[in-house]
């Protein structure tokens, strides 16, 4: 079949400025490429390191690039933004989305896919032909969005990388069209038997330590605060130890909001027991992750389907997380501690990590789950799984 994909508009494919969904698109891109299955070009937004990328010399995918960033690029976006007010994203986004379609809707496909962008269909239904299929990693799309029965109508198929997500789409109408397929990570970087090239005396940290990591966005919907206070009621453990990795925006070292100062001002007491990394590249990530005895991903919101709690799964790692969203489907409660998010969410948190402190042989056994369950969760599971979807359209 002949495919095209509408990306996010923020960030380019391939994902040389990092993005989860555009890593998504990467591993099933890279999968096409190997099998030859279809001919597939991709419409993306333009940074310079995409040119040198091997992605481009693939015969079977092509990318087309719309430029957001250059000096008349910013000037046509802003008149747009001044004459288009009605629009369902920022104006950039549809910027990226007008432009893209001046060449999409002068082609022939048989399939378009709008990645994590259902919204995109408000301007296509009705100016193609094509079959239009939504792949959703997020709560995108369901009863409360703008225009959600149109939406909802103009789908041919609606893949969404949760349960949780699919069971939000069927809010708008319970449908055999809504299917859930689990997104995955590349476990030959994330693996047991990972030799890593940062070690725990890098950091001043002990063999004897207990060292639990946190990893991702640090903002408040993901739990941080709250991890932060339970660290507070463990404060005369000294050997447990917390390791917050992340920014409060993807890619940005330097990018410190509000939330995040306050968040090292309740981390001033425990200063010898935190340490806070700041963004680290993804591909040094199974270096922390080696060095680390439990992961908590403590997310107070409906995070969809979090990769940071397959990587760490992955690693063999167990597992201190939250009932919200998508995570009760990435683990199972053999490898990890699922908690509910109410009034006693700190004093739970604190319990957790204490019981696992003081249990290494409990801790022993959920990294062995951990290790197989992490097979299920591979790149090559999600792009396989993903195509055979096609397939039905």
């Amino acid at each position: 079949m002949k495919i095209a994909i509408l990306t996010s508009g923020i960030l380019p494919v391939p994902a040389v400025q990092g993005g989860a969904v555009e890593n998504f698109l990467d591993f099933f891109l890279e999968y096409n490429d190997r099998h030859k299955l279809h001919d597939i070009t991709v419409y993306s937004v333009w940074h310079p390191d995409v040119d040198r990328h091997p992605a481009l010399k693939s015969d079977v995918n092509h990318y087309y690039y719309i430029d957001v960033s250059g000096i008349i690029a910013k000037i046509k976006k802003r008149l747009f933004g001044y004459f288009h007010k009605d629009t369902h994203h920022h104006y950039s986004i549809e910027y990226y989305l007008h432009e893209s379609l001046k060449h999409l809707l002068r082609c022939h496909y048989d399939i378009i896919i709008m990645n994590n962008r259902p919204g995109y269909a408000e301007e296509l239904a009705g100016k193609t032909n094509a079959k239009l299929v939504y792949n959703l990693y997020n709560d995108k799309l369901n009863a409360q969005t703008r225009a959600s029965k149109k939406i909802f109508d103009a789908a041919t198929l609606i893949i969404s990388t949760s349960d949780y997500i699919t069971n939000r789409v069927k809010t708008i109408k319970d449908s055999d069209k809504c299917i859930t397929v689990y997104s995955g990570i590349e476990l030959q970087r994330f693996r047991t038997d990972f030799v890593p090239k940062i070690h725990r005396s890098d950091l001043h940290l002990s063999q004897n330590d207990f060292i639990m990591l946190f990893s991702g966005r640090v903002t408040q919907e993901k739990g941080i605060m709250e991890l932060i206070e339970a660290m507070n009621q463990l404060k005369d453990y000294q050997d447990i130890k917390l390791l917050v990795i992340g920014s409060s925006f993807y890619g940005n070292a330097n990018n410190e909001n509000d939330f995040a100062k306050s968040l090292k001002e309740k981390a001033e007491p425990l200063k010898d027991n935190i340490i806070f990394t700041g963004f680290i590249p993804y591909s040094d990530m199974p270096n922390y992750l080696s060095m680390t005895d439990v992961a908590v991903i403590p997310s107070i919101w409906d995070d969809p389907f979090p990769t940071t709690v397959l990587e760490a799964q992955a690693m063999g790692l167990p597992i201190i997380t939250t009932r919200r969203g998508g995570i009760p489907e990435e683990v199972t409660e053999d490898n990890a501690v699922l908690l509910d998010t109410n009034e006693h969410f700190v004093d739970n948190l604190a319990k957790a990590i204490l019981d696992l402190y003081e249990h290494p042989e409990k801790r022993k056994a959920m990294s062995e789950v951990s290790k197989k369950r992490s097979q299920l969760f591979s790149k090559e599971n999600y792009a396989r799984e993903f195509f055979e979807a096609l397939e039905g359209v």
